[in-house]
């Protein structure tokens, strides 16, 4: 009787504890590889609409999809205070962050967009420290490291041909980066309730800044581009998207954000064999240095890390 008196209790914690680290780890492995491939489908995309079009319409679909379904599973709405939070992060994340990788890619390779975006823990780390979060001395070499790397993929001929598209990929994972450590701070919805309200907001944002730098269509879209925004829609957003904002609650950023290590490898391999791109020496070793930052802000935080 002692025995199975004792067991129950260790069977009660140890399930759920199991049960979570099996949604931890599927929520990594979709976006290593859901978002390792979404930069393609991008490329894609972009070839026959408009970016910020493209992108306000696959999360604003994405948005209202999601939402209807948590309503009808019962979800509490949320409040004014909690959409105007959750708007204003969908604006951040996915208008500036998402939005502004997607009008690059009008003219930089999909490997790249992604090796640029693998700097979004440099800049994590370092918007940390408004909160007082500051880096340790590891970490501070790594956002060094990464900040090098930066600067030295901005080298790279793809991204001097245009301007406007390294800027964007600048400013774009530095918004994406600053969201996600304010957003932990914030009263948002509950669960994917505020996937779907930043979705929506995010997707509204763009909607507003397509009508504003008079985006349209100017021919009937292709085939391949209309599957490549299902696909944005339904794997980039609704899976991948949900996967990242229920990281970000359930661990600590450096975890939520290692898809950064995988992202550009799968990035880079599919645009080489898929859509015949190249990237020179410069954005390999760009690549390479900034994965190295990323990998010595994730492991070097030491025990104040652990903590």
């Amino acid at each position: 009787m002692s025995v199975k008196v004792e067991a129950a209790p260790i069977l009660e914690t140890a399930l759920p504890d199991q049960s979570r680290r099996l949604k931890i780890g599927l929520a990594l492995f979709s976006l290593y590889i859901i978002w390792g491939s979404t930069y393609l489908a991008l490329r894609i995309g972009v070839e026959s609409f408009p970016p910020f079009m493209m992108t306000g319409v696959r999360f604003l679909i994405a948005g209202v999809i999601l939402f209807a379904f948590q309503w009808m599973r019962g979800d509490t709405l949320p409040t004014g205070v909690q959409w105007r939070n959750a708007s204003v992060i969908g604006a951040m994340m996915l208008g500036v962050g998402t939005g502004g990788v997607t009008f690059a890619e009008q003219w930089v390779a999909s490997g790249l967009a992604a090796t640029a975006v693998a700097a979004v823990p440099v800049w994590a780390a370092l918007f940390g420290g408004l909160w007082g979060r500051w880096p340790t001395r590891w970490e501070w070499a790594g956002l060094i490291l990464g900040l090098v790397g930066v600067t030295l993929l901005n080298t790279e001929s793809g991204m001097q041909a245009n301007q406007l598209g390294a800027i964007a990929l600048i400013l774009g994972p530095m918004s994406w980066a600053f969201a996600s450590i304010w957003s932990r701070r914030l009263n948002l919805p509950d669960g994917l309730m505020a996937t779907a309200v930043e979705m929506i907001g995010g997707g509204a944002f763009l909607m507003v800044l397509s009508v504003i730098v008079r985006e349209n269509l100017d021919k009937a879209p292709s085939t391949e581009s209309v599957l490549a925004v299902v696909y944005l829609i339904t794997f980039g957003a609704l899976i991948a998207f949900s996967a990242y904002m229920y990281l970000l609650k359930e661990v600590r950023p450096a975890v939520a954000t290692s898809y950064a290590y995988v992202n550009p490898i799968v990035a880079v391999f599919l645009g080489i064999v898929f859509a015949n791109e190249e990237i020179t020496l410069t954005g390999k070793i760009a690549l390479v240095v900034i994965l190295a930052g990323v990998a010595l802000l994730t492991f070097g935080g030491g025990k104040k890390k652990a903590a």
